[in-house]
């Protein structure tokens, strides 16, 4: 009997040790799994990567809602980075008379399945960061975010549109909440350059 029982628990352990060494791989496996779906660039990265290459563009701003606008002109440059995950954009041009440089780093995110964006420019030293969706319909993306506003020191809400015209144009439009309301800040339209 004790036999019996000995050979009992040594095969119950065996098939215990079985079952959690088979469970510990199947959980190895599913994150594994997840790590490279979210690792791996996509149908969206390959969108972006679409949009690489040199531009130039035309650029509308208002600084308040009845005032006249500015406008300017400039080149931007695109190209997707880290094994195609993100896309970097340098761009470059004048405003209000001087020169001017700004860098984006755009992401799609493929854990949340949200673009996410990052921007900072030589007229201000902070970072401003957005996230949004893709509307399949309007081949458009729509960021919302928050930026500082210099001559108040508070943050206001911030709304980025990315339209894809065709392959050779697109148009970002940007508005900002002014005393509740939110308004039209800038337009740039965008042409690759051949």
């Amino acid at each position: 009997m004790r036999r019996l029982l000995l050979f009992s628990a040594s095969v119950l352990i065996s098939f215990l040790s079985l079952t959690t060494t088979s469970q510990a791989q199947q959980t190895q496996s599913d994150e594994q799994k997840a790590w490279m779906e979210y690792m791996t660039p996509g149908a969206i990265h390959q969108m972006l990567a679409k949009c690489d290459g040199e531009w130039s563009f035309d650029l509308t701003m208002w600084m308040k809602p009845d005032a006249p606008p500015t406008t300017s002109t400039g080149t931007t440059v695109n190209r997707m980075i880290l094994g195609g995950r993100y896309q970097e954009s340098v761009h470059k041009g004048t405003f209000m008379g001087m020169p001017f440089e700004g860098h984006g780093l755009l992401a799609y995110d493929n854990a949340k399945k949200i673009f996410q964006s990052s921007w900072v420019d030589n007229m201000g030293t902070g970072i401003m960061n957005t996230e949004g969706t893709w509307d399949e319909a309007t081949k458009s993306a729509t960021l919302t975010g928050k930026s500082l506003d210099p001559m108040t020191g508070k943050d206001m809400g911030v709304k980025e549109i990315f339209k894809m015209i065709d392959d050779d144009h697109q148009v970002m439009e940007m508005y900002m909440v002014n005393d509740g309301k939110e308004f039209k800040t800038m337009e740039i339209k965008y042409t690759r350059k051949n």
